[in-house]
């Protein structure tokens, strides 16, 4: 889209508020809301902010910051009408006041990542599934955990109490231009799923948060509150964001398909497996960035725990769909869809390259439950565990040269310093369980 294709929808729509956002290293959206009146400028990358008042991006004293538009993410909000005023929105890079990218602002750093895998001959698609829980609000809008459906996998009307919810949550990605390929009830009460087309990785990330923020918005005008935590209940499925990726060449063929290779999977496809699997401890702080995701990485509960492959077995981290051809690609199942999908998918892409670059071997496939084998049957198998704690994770980030080149130096730090502080605060929080078990006791 070019600018002047912008200021004519703008014309056309009566759009007198614009959203320039953007998303931080730990995940959140961040925007500015401007009027009509300052549009123009802020097309042309002139919308300075605070930098220093974002968590993680700069000090004080160089703190001033300008958005740069990306103009393909331009999108009016259809539930943003008012009396015939529409509001619309862009997604942004951060630059420096000297005008160069800011290397902490995650999606300046997945357009390095991906622009690295160019040189390599290679281009990246991907489709993220993210699963989400509609909870009910109370009358003074204080959050539950009850959801008012008793609905499971596939359920339909009337168990599923979230359908129309999730109906409008579909009419609305569609009016904004999202190709929803599915839509269902989930295995937990109150748990959905959305699926939409894959697009080339930096559009799939920008697709994942616009995702986010549509299904949230929604779900507040049904009286509702959509969460994205990994596992929001005890006893039940948590919510993952399977990550289906694949390597295109530049000539548009799909680099994983062989038509006679072993399961009609490539070499290059082998070899990207294997870089993932050698780097799954290392990234999984950032696929799986909060405490709470580790009490949703725990065996019997379909996410995937052991460091595995395999072509139909769901207990392995890394699966390959039945499709061949164009739609050939690895389903890595252990992100959650609480990540910041950029800093994911310039993870994983880095870990997948590096089995490319250095021409790793993936081990045998494993197609068998992993959660039924013994611990000597899976040290016989090789098969290693992801982190069990937010801790063990950073430390196994710490340790991870592929981290520090994926996510770069200042993401790199910040991140890993505020993961840090996020495990000491839950580490040394006195919790209910902790009260309700122990202080009648000792």
């Amino acid at each position: 889209m070019t600018r002047e294709e912008i200021m004519a929808i703008v014309e056309e729509k009566n759009i007198n508020f614009f959203r320039l956002q953007f998303v931080d290293i730990f995940g959140f959206m961040k925007n500015i809301a401007i009027p009509r009146s300052q549009i123009k400028k802020a097309l042309d990358g002139q919308m300075m902010f605070d930098g220093s008042s974002i968590d993680g991006f700069v000090r004080i004293n160089e703190s001033d910051m300008y958005l740069k538009p990306d103009f393909d993410t331009f999108l009016v909000l259809p539930w943003r009408v008012r009396d015939n005023i529409n509001a619309a929105r862009i997604i942004c890079d951060v630059h420096k006041s000297d005008g160069t990218p800011f290397t902490g602002c995650p999606r300046v750093n997945l357009k390095r990542v991906l622009a690295e895998a160019r040189e390599l001959g290679f281009t990246m698609n991907v489709g993220t599934e993210c699963e989400f829980f509609l909870f009910q609000e109370d009358a003074q809008g204080n959050l539950k955990t009850e959801t008012g459906d008793v609905a499971g996998y596939f359920d339909v009307d009337p168990e599923d109490k979230g359908i129309n919810c999730r109906r409008e949550i579909i009419e609305t990605l569609e009016s904004m231009g999202f190709e929803v390929e599915a839509s269902h009830h989930e295995v937990a009460e109150g748990q959905h799923e959305i699926n939409f087309k894959y697009a080339d990785a930096l559009a799939a990330a920008d697709n994942t948060v616009t995702f986010k923020w549509v299904v949230r918005s929604i779900a507040a005008k049904h009286g509702l509150h959509a969460t994205f935590m990994p596992k929001p209940v005890f006893g039940i499925n948590g919510s993952g964001m399977h990550t289906n990726q694949s390597l295109f060449n530049l000539d548009g063929t799909n680099a994983f398909f062989d038509e006679n290779g072993p399961l009609k999977l490539s070499e290059t496809a082998y070899q990207y497996i294997a870089g993932i699997m050698k780097n799954a401890r290392g990234f999984t702080a950032v696929t799986n960035p909060l405490v709470n995701s580790y009490k949703r990485l725990v065996p019997g509960y379909e996410a995937p725990v052991y460091v595995a492959w395999s072509a139909s077995n769901r207990s392995a981290l890394v699966r390959i769909p039945a499709n061949r051809g164009l739609s050939t690609r690895t389903e890595v199942r252990c992100p959650d869809p609480a990540c910041n999908p950029y800093l994911a998918l310039a993870m994983m892409l880095s870990s997948g390259l590096d089995g490319v670059k250095n021409k790793l071997d993936a081990p045998a496939s494993v197609n068998v439950d992993i959660f039924e084998m013994n611990l000597a049957e899976k040290e016989a198998a090789g098969i290693d565990s992801l982190p069990g704690t937010l801790e063990e994770a950073i430390l196994a980030l710490k340790e991870s040269q592929i981290a520090k080149e994926a996510l770069g130096e200042h993401i790199f730090e910040k991140y890993i310093e505020g993961k840090t502080q996020e495990w000491d605060s839950y580490r040394t929080w006195v919790t209910d369980w902790e009260i309700k078990r122990y202080i009648k006791n000792y």
